[in-house]
């Protein structure tokens, strides 16, 4: 009985030795073979897709430098009411109420920052050729569809 048990413990811990040692080729052998990066630069995209000249090229990251400068500070403030909010965990008798205050916030500022992003597409458009507002167009849709589901995965 005890020799078989032996037996099995001396087997079972080459199984995972080896196992190990697979694991540790595979390791190595995916790192040698770096995956090429998804997407890249939006504005490099978007220049290559439609063919921009270097005037609207410049006055694109006019707009764009003047949309994040406007919208920088509305994801601050998400970011401190996000803190706030999960902040109130500690509070066992917190209410109903005052968590629907902070989530209407958040809503609020992610709303405008919307509405913001939406009216920087229509400015940059504007710069477009008809040819390449219809190319915009598709790109767009495209860059939309690139974003991260809820588990944090490119879709």
């Amino acid at each position: 009985m005890k020799n078989s048990a032996n037996r099995i413990l001396t087997i079972a811990v080459i199984l995972l030795l080896l196992l190990n040692i697979a694991m540790v080729v595979y390791i190595i052998k995916q790192r040698s073979h770096p995956k090429p990066p998804r997407g890249g630069n939006p504005m490099e995209m978007m220049d290559k897709e439609l063919n921009m000249t270097e005037q609207q090229k410049a006055e694109v990251k006019k707009l764009r430098d003047e949309h994040f400068e406007t919208i920088h500070p509305l994801f601050d403030s998400i970011r401190s009411a996000k803190v706030a909010y999960f902040g109130l965990i500690k509070d066992p008798n917190v209410n109903d109420s005052l968590l629907n205050v902070y989530n209407t916030r958040m809503n609020d500022l992610q709303s405008k920052i919307n509405k913001l992003t939406f009216d920087h597409f229509r400015s940059v458009k504007a710069v477009l050729s008809e040819e390449q507002q219809r190319k915009y167009d598709d790109f767009v849709q495209k860059m939309m569809q690139r974003k991260k589901d809820s588990t944090g995965k490119k879709k």
